[in-house]
């Protein structure tokens, strides 16, 4: 297991470098970075912003930050601000996978690089951004369902999971999924049984929560949740039901925020695999790269661990976040 926040920059397979975007090296004066944030539905987006504030702020780079409140329209008008306003880089974490082409086609018209932080677009024409920067998601989906099936060895019969999925549509949500089905898949005793998005935040973690113990009650063996925010309102929910969260249900989340290791301490998750939202100097690294007139890899991935509940004494003084 590694726990390094060393970030790993490299471009995976043979995905060509984009050449330097041109009149960057010579534009003059101070670097000015327009970022559009999703919002502020998590812990971990309220790290991630913190990160990309003080990371800015420490490189003298001047930050356009926008907080989109969970809406792409938002985003959109945020980014179509960044151009009017001539900034040198545009950088976004996208609130959905789709229906960004028209506004990066603009971006790329005005000669502004653009930057994906944290979530990915899905755009047939990959010119439209310089790099995208972030987690593996797909990967961390596939952490957690090994991490069940060595952990469920041993029983026997089904094993009945519920899911509460990020938001519709997100690159998070999507690949978390599609990653655990891709493990989970190889045996059959493992169904899961209810999906539902719960959003990223705690209040609809705990509602969804309520309704899936509503309908299915005991026979629940395994909550999975996309964000350590859902697994936290989960928690309250099987506790407000009287039964004993992470013993009369398995729970198994994605972020390893401070607070899901404050829940494992007191025995009430099993496990958080690790998604780091510390991208800040990452991306005023890349930024800086860019104004100087060098290229970018097209995928800069963090590299990134697990954390069962066993080892998370020993490990929370050292979390940042």
């Amino acid at each position: 297991m590694t726990t390094s926040r060393r970030q790993v920059i490299a471009a995976l397979g043979a995905v060509p470098v984009v050449a330097a975007w041109p009149g960057l090296a010579r534009a003059q004066g101070k670097i000015v970075l327009g970022f559009s944030q999703i919002g502020a539905e998590s812990e971990w987006r309220t790290a991630n912003s913190e990160s990309i504030k003080s990371a800015a702020k420490e490189a003298g780079i001047e930050l356009k930050f926008s907080d989109a409140q969970q809406k792409q329209e938002n985003q959109i008008k945020a980014i179509r601000s960044f151009i009017a306003q001539k900034v040198d880089v545009i950088a976004f974490s996208p609130v959905v996978e789709s229906g960004w082409g028209t506004v990066l086609r603009e971006a790329k018209a005005a000669k502004i690089p653009v930057i994906l932080s944290d979530r990915a677009v899905n755009e047939k024409d990959d010119s439209l951004w310089v790099s995208f920067m972030g987690s593996d998601f797909v990967e961390e989906g596939r952490k957690a369902g090994r991490w069940l099936l060595e952990n469920m060895k041993g029983k026997t019969g089904d094993v009945n999971i519920v899911e509460l999925q990020g938001t519709v549509g997100s690159a998070p949500a999507i690949d978390r999924k599609k990653g655990f089905e891709e493990i989970i898949k190889a045996d059959p005793r493992f169904k899961i049984i209810r999906s539902q998005t719960g959003d990223f935040t705690r209040a609809k973690g705990k509602e969804v929560m309520e309704a899936f113990l509503k309908a299915e009650g005991k026979k629940i063996n395994v909550l999975y949740a996309h964000n350590d925010d859902m697994a936290i309102g989960a928690i309250q929910a099987i506790e407000e039901a009287g039964m004993k969260p992470a013993k009369d249900i398995t729970i198994i989340s994605i972020d390893a925020v401070k607070g899901a290791f404050e829940a494992m301490m007191a025995g009430k998750l099993n496990v958080s695999v690790e998604c780091s939202p510390l991208l800040g100097p990452q991306l005023m690294q890349a930024v800086k790269d860019l104004k100087a007139g060098k290229t970018l890899p097209r995928r800069i991935v963090t590299e990134e661990g697990i954390f069962p509940m066993e080892v998370a004494a020993k490990e929370f003084p050292k979390r940042k976040y």
